[in-house]
């Protein structure tokens, strides 16, 4: 099976129903995406499926045979850097670990709206879960960058 990861073509040699998270985590060792539920609830798995966000705990790589996946550890262009300077300038994360599914779901939002409104930010984020209950810096942080982004 091949898809294209992080922009290189990658031959997975895996059984059709494992979940892309595992393949990610256990057989190549990208770890920037994480586990949170299993469930597809909580978005700590959330990566880019042709530039859409998908929970990779419940995505069989079967199912995305010549697709496009991008991780965290693969976001690239203005957008991505605009949204990791924002999280950074503004603290966003606290402990951190829902922040690599924040960070690729805001990137979608983004790079589909960049003048999202208040409902577009709650549409895009609502499946992703942060423990530490630091919305109000995750939303400052989608608002600075798509104000950067508009300049």
């Amino acid at each position: 099976m091949r898809i294209t990861l992080n922009g290189q073509a990658t031959d997975l040699d895996v059984d059709p129903a494992k979940p892309l998270l595992w393949i990610l985590r256990d057989d190549l060792g990208l770890v920037g995406t994480k586990y949170g539920c299993g469930q597809a609830l909580c978005g700590a798995c959330t990566v880019l499926v042709d530039g859409q966000p998908v929970r990779a705990c419940q995505t069989a790589i079967a199912d995305i045979v010549g697709r496009s996946v991008v991780t965290i550890e693969g976001v690239s262009g203005k957008v991505a850097e605009v949204v990791q300077m924002t999280w950074t300038k503004l603290d966003v994360p606290q402990c951190g670990y829902c922040q690599s599914g924040q960070v690729v779901a805001t990137i979608a939002l983004l790079n589909a709206n960049r003048k999202p409104t208040e409902n577009d930010i709650n549409d895009a984020l609502s499946g992703n879960i942060c423990r530490c209950n630091t919305y109000h810096r995750i939303r400052a942080a989608v608002h600075e960058a798509a104000k950067l982004l508009e300049a």
